[in-house]
């Protein structure tokens, strides 16, 4: 995993309590984050959980899905699958690769990774899943660009943090 752990980076949206959804659903409508989204993850890897993907319903475009599950059997149309985040990560390579969630593979990839990119949204939300904690000696923010969204009606950043 060492070797493509560099290429790995955390794309997630969170709310000001880490919360990142409810019920496997997003708990906010936020078309900028949704188009930032697939600015930063159109044509790479994307990693995730299987119930991450279902919650999508359908491969995402112009990506590589793949899809970590430990059930064998399990497969869908235009998706790779992977028994393991490590065996997720081979399979992308070293090509530049995006875990976009869930909670259990995001805490899994935290120890793994040099970036995240995250969409901090300034407001609490009724959440059943969560984003670890960030440790500020280990994780540094490099980047803060801070916007309204007046059809949402929310004030968020995307804020990226680089392993100290």
């Amino acid at each position: 995993m060492s070797t493509s752990a560099g290429k790995l980076t955390i794309v997630v949206a969170t709310d000001q309590n880490n919360g990142i959804g409810i019920n496997n659903t997003l708990p906010w409508r936020l078309p900028e984050d949704l188009a930032h989204f697939k600015r930063t993850t159109s044509g790479h890897a994307i990693l995730m959980g299987r119930k991450t993907f279902e919650s999508i319903g359908r491969p995402l475009p112009n990506r590589r899905n793949i899809v970590i599950t430990r059930n064998a059997g399990w497969q869908h149309e235009g998706v790779e699958t992977a028994a393991s985040l490590p065996a997720a990560a081979a399979l992308a390579g070293d090509e530049p690769a995006f875990i976009i969630g869930g909670a259990q593979v995001y805490a899994e990839a935290l120890p793994l990774v040099n970036r995240l990119i995250v969409t901090r949204i300034e407001q609490a939300f009724d959440c059943d899943a969560f984003f670890p904690v960030l440790d500020p000696q280990q994780w540094e923010e490099t980047a803060r660009e801070a916007h309204r969204s007046d059809s949402a009606g929310l004030n968020y950043a995307f804020v990226t943090y680089e392993r100290r």
